[in-house]
């Protein structure tokens, strides 16, 4: 998520649990100064609650989403078994910090407050932020500034937030913050018409725009300033350079493509063409 907030003191808690898509042997053998923590074994801390770049199948317990294909195609090329490690977004940093995974995969916007302590893969995706309404909404808001008033919901803590923080501050436009949790929420909230409308990222609302039945539209969306790419420890240079690598073999090779497709329904492989961490 383009969760722009969160530098996070170590002493953090950090509520995770672990999802392994392979068997894991109990007397797992940990590396001394080697690629990954647990050898053999690509540990991705992620939030999952956050469709559809991570979230849960319909028996609760299998993380699927655009961010899981990914690292699960990262760590084969690697050579690596995946585990997931669902992390409360607001101690994901300091799971990383304290060596609970080897990078953080979770919508992460790159930004330059973050390059600074952290090293961060080349960016696989871009993203804007979008407003979405119910198709029956009668408050005629076509633009932020129609928002003047209405009860807007947003995730907490993410570039969401800071986009209408920074939208009134700009402009002095008068609304009703609410912030959550989980996207999912606020998505939900709009559905039973208990705010007038959501700020997300664009590529968050694909999927509730496209479900079956769908009961909301989207009437704004920004320039894509924002791209996501996967954070890694700066003590770990060789696997910034591994996983770099990988992006570059999927962009060559056509398979992010079909991962894109296979999410969002189609190539967004223009969204980073511009990035400025891929040059």
């Amino acid at each position: 998520m383009k969760k722009i907030f969160g530098t996070l003191l170590a002493s953090c808690a950090v509520l995770a649990l672990a999802f392994a898509l392979t068997s894991c042997n109990k007397n797992k053998k940990v590396a001394s100064g080697g690629l990954t923590i647990e050898e053999g074994v690509l540990k991705i801390g992620t939030e999952v609650g956050y469709p559809p770049f991570e979230y849960f199948d319909s028996d609760g317990t299998t993380p699927i989403g655009f961010d899981i294909e990914l690292g699960a195609e990262i760590a084969r090329r690697l050579g690596l078994k995946v585990e997931y490690v669902d992390t409360a977004w607001d101690g994901i940093f300091a799971g990383l910090d304290t060596k609970r995974y080897d990078v953080i995969m979770s919508a992460m916007t790159i930004t330059e407050d973050r390059l600074a302590n952290y090293n961060f893969s080349k960016s696989y995706i871009g993203n804007a932020q979008a407003i979405i309404v119910r198709k029956d909404s009668d408050k005629g808001i076509n633009t932020p500034a129609d928002l003047e008033g209405l009860k807007v919901g947003f995730q907490a803590e993410t570039t969401s937030d800071f986009y209408m923080r920074s939208l009134r501050d700009k402009t002095g436009l008068n609304f009703i913050s609410e912030g959550y949790d989980k996207v999912m929420n606020a998505y939900d909230d709009l559905k039973f018409k208990r705010i007038d409308a959501v700020c997300s990222d664009s590529l968050v609302a694909v999927k509730y725009l496209s479900e079956d039945n769908c009961e909301y539209k989207k009437v704004w969306e920004g320039v894509a300033e924002e791209f996501f790419g996967v954070c890694i420890s700066k003590n770990n240079p060789e696997l910034l350079e591994k996983v770099n690598k990988v992006l570059d073999e999927m962009i060559a090779d056509g398979s992010l493509s079909k991962i894109y497709i296979d999410i969002f329904g189609g190539d967004l492989l223009y969204t980073i063409k511009d990035s400025p961490y891929n040059k």
